[in-house]
């Protein structure tokens, strides 16, 4: 069943109080000590391994599940760094400072909402990152919703709903490249399979943050002109600046692998950079490693232009890892297969196993708070039960990612509900009911599981 052999099986309560105490270290770590998830992750791998050693599992084959587990995830630390130097290309060639400036452009006070939610979106795919469209861009929304004395629940909702619509479906996020890595498909692919319940929950979303959005409302828009001034001022934004996208469209139309396409790119990118600034080797090869340095006169700018690199990745590459190895031991140890044996007799239709996914990537967030697990433990327990209903790997990722990826900023201990509460004032609480693309995911995902629509046999 499992590509990590077990070496030992608990029986069914020992594994649960396993897995209470995992999840206990966690949320503990996470919520109450702001510890980053490395930390839990690295203390929890220990606890398994003295447990593995009472059980008289040999050292040998616990590190060997270790970096079983670990090599499961060695594809996607090639994309994540590939990931980080196309950003920082971007950001050199102006593509993304010049989509950031044109989807400004659309900005009015009338259907507000709605217009928050297509920006955050066009900024979430652009720079595939939730939280810092969230930490930027969604921190000059909230100042304008105050401003226009809208709620501030209300424009929440729709930047998270965008931000993670983003993360979701951009080629650049780290998520997305994770579920992809984990199941075995290639990345386009399974973009394009997402559509068929993204779409659906964009088109939703649209309508619902259009509806409530006022349709007379008077602001002042200073805070967006003075974000499109800067931008201007960089010398970054140009009409050619968008060519590296088209090249990106067509490359994943032709099907080429996201390794070669994230390099291809990248290339490109650097090339257009010397068409509006003449930068040396040594500060291309700086920008690359390091990541893009603005120093503009607004800091908000300066946040959402100080990224990329190599090294902005190390974070998730090392978390990642960890993880996986963390997996690794939990199937050495036979924990998660004494928990599955429970529940896999019910698991006999493509519906069951669907909504079980579903389930679980909703069980890992909520008890844990961690999305990269909920996407790692969710993928690697449910590939092969996958395959026995007949199912394509590729619906794996779909739904690990519609109940993974975009339920976690709706988790108050999670990280990313701790983050965009922190960062934009507002409680999860308050922003949970207008966070509508969010809670779409995971239920839009169950109910095509029950109809068979869209879904890919083997």
């Amino acid at each position: 069943m499992f590509r990590t052999e077990a070496k030992t099986i608990p029986v069914f309560w020992e594994a649960i109080i396993i897995v209470l105490a995992i999840v206990g270290i966690m949320s503990a770590s996470i919520i109450k000590f702001d510890a980053p998830p490395h930390m839990p992750i690295l203390i929890i791998i220990t606890l398994l391994i003295i447990y593995g050693l009472l059980k008289k599992v040999s050292f040998q084959h616990l590190q060997q599940g270790m970096v079983n587990g670990a090599q499961s995830g060695i594809a996607a630390v090639f994309i994540f760094f590939f990931i980080g130097i196309l950003i920082s290309s971007w950001i050199i060639s102006g593509t993304i400072p010049t989509l950031i400036y044109y989807g400004f452009s659309i900005v009015t006070p009338n259907f507000f909402f709605a217009i928050v939610f297509i920006i955050t979106c066009i900024i979430g795919i652009t720079i595939g990152s939730s939280l810092t469209t969230v930490a930027t861009v969604g921190v000059a929304f909230i100042g304008m919703a105050s401003a226009m004395d809208l709620s501030l629940a209300l424009t929440a909702g729709a930047i998270v709903s965008g931000a993670f619509f983003g993360d979701k479906m951009s080629p650049l996020s780290d998520t997305t490249n994770l579920a992809s890595s984990i199941v075995g498909i290639d990345l386009f692919e399974h973009i394009k399979n997402m559509a068929w319940t993204t779409v659906p929950a964009f088109i939703i979303s649209i309508i619902a943050y259009a509806a409530l959005s006022p349709k007379h409302a008077t602001a002042s828009l200073t805070n967006i002109e003075a974000f499109q001034a800067t931008l201007l001022s960089t010398n970054l934004v140009h009409w050619y600046a968008l060519l590296p996208l088209v090249l990106l469209v067509i490359l994943s139309i032709k099907k080429v692998p996201a390794l070669l396409t994230l390099a291809i790119g990248s290339i490109f990118g650097i090339a257009l950079g010397f068409l509006h600034d003449t930068l040396s080797i040594t500060a291309i090869l700086d920008v690359l490693f390091n990541g893009y340095v603005s120093n503009t006169t607004n800091e908000d700018v300066n946040a959402l232009l100080n990224r990329g690199g190599i090294a902005s990745m190390f974070f998730t590459i090392t978390l990642v890892l960890l993880a996986l190895s963390m997996g690794g031991l939990l199937f050495t140890l036979g924990i998660i297969q004494s928990i599955f044996a429970k529940i896999e007799s019910s698991l006999t239709t493509a519906r069951s196993v669907i909504t079980g996914t579903a389930i679980s990537g909703i069980g890992v967030n909520t008890l844990i708070g961690e999305q990269y697990l909920a996407i790692l433990l969710t993928g690697e327990t449910f590939r092969e039960q996958y395959k026995k209903v007949g199912l394509a790997p590729k619906n794996l990722a779909r739904a690990i990612e519609d109940s993974g990826t975009v339920v976690n900023p709706l988790v108050p201990w999670s990280v990313c509900g701790i983050f965009i509460t922190n960062i934009l004032g507002v409680s999860t609480i308050d922003y949970f009911p207008f966070a509508f693309f969010c809670l779409l995911g995971p239920i839009l995902t169950v109910l095509f599981a029950w109809s068979g629509k869209t879904l890919s046999k083997i």
